[in-house]
């Protein structure tokens, strides 16, 4: 019998736009099982904690239209290595969403490390055309400076844009420091 091919797609979904919404529903067809995997960086403070960009990702996950041939996936919460967490999951695979030459660049000198240093391959999945430029970081900016955050609506589902609202409506720390780098 086969090996079970399990894909590990980590980040820190910070927030979490429609661009992974994506690489999830077209990785999920790929793999035999998807696990998304919400990342703490230690280098840099989130808009959202780490059990919001859980939560929220849980939400949006379960909302993708389910394909007779898609897998399971389900949001896991990890601190530390991605090699680490993706080994004790069992996992093969590491899927990327690439949106750029920029971020190919960066990924393939991951993908290499992460052969070398644990034996884990990388699955790269090009962003499609409407995602080529959408970032978390490009989206906490917008939220940053925007009034209307209704115009995030093609980047972000509602869900998001609501939470990013209530984040600029609480004075967020985050968006308060980029308000003011910004402007």
């Amino acid at each position: 019998m086969p090996a079970k091919h399990i894909a590990v797609y980590p980040g820190s979904f910070d927030p979490i736009t429609f661009g992974h919404l994506d690489v999830i529903a077209r990785g999920r067809c790929i793999f035999d099982e998807l696990i998304v995997g919400v990342g703490r960086n230690p280098g840099k403070a989130p808009l959202f904690s780490q059990d919001e960009r859980v939560a929220m990702a849980q939400q949006l996950v379960t909302s993708i239209p389910n394909e007779p041939s898609a897998s399971s996936v389900r949001v896991e919460a990890f601190d530390g290595l991605t090699v680490d967490f993706a080994r004790e999951q069992h996992a093969t695979v590491l899927l990327r969403g690439v949106r750029n030459l920029s971020d190919l660049q960066y990924e393939v000198q991951q993908a290499l490390t992460n052969r070398e240093v644990a034996g884990l391959e990388t699955v790269f999945i090009v962003a499609g055309p409407s995602f080529a430029y959408t970032s978390s970081s490009l989206i906490r900016q917008i939220a940053a400076l925007g009034d209307d955050l209704d115009k995030l609506s093609n980047f972000c589902p509602p869900a998001v844009i609501a939470a990013l609202r209530e984040k600029k409506r609480q004075r967020h720390p985050l968006l308060e420091r980029l308000s003011a780098d910004l402007s």
